[in-house]
């Protein structure tokens, strides 16, 4: 949702995990184990752009196990997710992060992880472990995907900001959103999920319909749609951007707090609340990884109470563990979501694609 002093666009990409990762990398240093296998001291993530940690706890997660963290990024959720399937039985590293839920089943039918109960998976919040049975993925965060309005533009027409879906498409917001494409960015995708959680498969292609007669805004990707079209932005502010509505998270207000100089005592932005879904992260041990035993150490890091306390102002997300505390900067300044739209797995995984094909009929040919 992804995310110094500066406060450029870059900057804010930065802070949303869109930019370079200061990781522990390092050479595969490789050496033979007892058993003929290959051990490694260097344990391979493969990632979408958006994940980031703090030098601190990535050298903490070195000095507990003895390896070393290489993060290989690779675009979008979906694109790596698509690498990965791509590369499948041979995979590029020995962890994926990113498949969400609204991904999960393409992840998960192509065979790409092989199970493993991390430790610690007893203090994961039980709604987000959608594949309990059989282990292949754990979960790691949850976010809610969300309309982000610019304050001062609707401050300066004395206009309400949005509230729903129903709303965006009154006159009053004509020509005001942008989204990212739902076939290519997970935030645009989360969207699309909400609008068919909120007017149902049967509803869902009439409320585009009259969502794109009201001027809704398509982007390939979140950065483009927050850095450089979104007025409320960094970004777009100093780019002039002429949009005031975009589909960002529910947690990205604090990034503009936090990375702002001075910082201000009120986010410049914020959320429209009925117009969210959650999403819930995973990572899982991928089949033919040449370092499980690092891998494994790793996905139990990932639920560490350590990690899971660094995502908030890194990745700018929630925790799934339970005893893991939020930092007041991220509760002051984050919008509190109490009832986003969802849809199970299994309907997803029956329906998105078809889903995705209506709409990109609809909105984007």
């Amino acid at each position: 949702m992804n995310t110094t002093t500066k406060y450029v666009a870059t900057a804010l990409a930065a802070a949303l995990g869109i930019g370079a990762l200061a990781g522990c990398g390092g050479a595969d240093d490789e050496s033979a184990g007892g058993d003929g296998s290959r051990s490694s001291k260097t344990v391979t993530l493969v990632s979408h752009d958006s994940f980031s940690a703090s030098d601190e706890v990535l050298k903490a997660f070195t000095e507990e196990t003895g390896y070393k963290i290489k993060v290989l990024k690779s675009g979008d959720a979906g694109a790596a997710l698509n690498q990965e399937i791509l590369t499948k039985g041979s995979p590029r590293g020995d962890v994926f992060f990113g498949a969400d839920n609204t991904l999960l089943s393409r992840a998960l039918d192509n065979g790409l992880f092989t199970p493993y109960e991390a430790k610690g998976l007893d203090r994961v919040a039980a709604d987000t472990r959608l594949d309990a049975e059989k282990h292949r993925v754990t979960p790691v965060d949850t976010g809610d995907i969300c309309v982000n309005y610019d304050k001062k533009y609707f401050a300066d027409r004395k206009l309400e900001p949005p509230k729903t879906f129903d709303d965006l498409l009154k006159p009053a917001y004509r020509n005001l959103l942008v989204t990212e494409n739902a076939a290519t960015s997970s935030p645009g995708l989360g969207f699309l999920l909400g609008t068919v959680a909120a007017h149902g498969e049967t509803g869902y292609e009439d409320y585009w319909k009259k969502l794109k007669a009201n001027g809704v805004k398509v982007v390939d990707g979140w950065e483009q749609a927050y850095n450089e079209e979104f007025s409320g932005s960094a970004g777009g502010r100093k780019a002039k951007a002429d949009r005031p509505l975009v589909v960002s998270y529910a947690s990205s207000p604090p990034v503009e707090v936090l990375y702002a100089d001075p910082q201000p005592t009120e986010a410049p932005t914020g959320v429209a609340t009925g117009t969210c879904f959650r999403q819930i992260e995973f990572a899982g041990l991928l089949d033919g990884a040449r370092n499980e035993a690092g891998g494994k150490a790793l996905l139990d890091f990932l639920i560490s109470k350590k990690f899971q306390e660094d995502m908030p102002l890194n990745m700018f997300v929630n925790p799934v563990v339970k005893d893991a505390k939020l930092p007041e900067l991220f509760t002051k300044f984050g919008a509190t979501v109490d009832k986003p739209a969802t849809l199970a797995p299994e309907e997803i995984a029956e329906n998105r694609e078809q889903w995705v094909q209506s709409w990109s009929s609809l909105v984007v040919k």
